[in-house]
């Protein structure tokens, strides 16, 4: 079966730190570009950070510096390590699959960050 499935959101304290995991099955994980993107309430999905198949990363100017994304290969998952966390970084955190070759795209269903005092 075809899925990523998301985990490691929660409720944090502002300057706080969390860290999403993205687990891949059912797909070639090394062929996939994997991202994070974000959706806060009432506001459109916007892309967070990118990460291709060697590693290369890209981020959002709102989250560089505070965020980082990796993957791990072998495993078969991808990381959003997420620090000094802001009320504003508050939304339903989705992972992103996409394969390099035809373009076809894969979402997760998920997960919950709260950044609140």
């Amino acid at each position: 079966q075809v899925q990523l499935v998301e985990s490691g959101g929660g409720l944090v304290q502002p300057g706080g730190s969390l860290r999403l995991s993205c687990g891949a099955s059912g797909i070639l994980f090394h062929l996939y570009l994997m991202g994070w993107y974000r959706q806060a309430p009432g506001k459109e999905r916007e892309l967070v950070a990118t990460i291709s198949r060697h590693g290369d990363t890209n981020y959002v100017d709102s989250v560089a510096g505070r965020f980082t994304i990796s993957r791990d290969n072998a495993k078969n998952t991808a990381y959003l390590q997420m620090n000094r966390l802001k009320p504003e970084d508050t939304a339903v955190y989705y992972c992103n699959g996409k394969n390099i070759f035809d373009g076809r795209g894969i979402w997760g269903q998920g997960t919950q960050v709260t950044v609140s005092s």
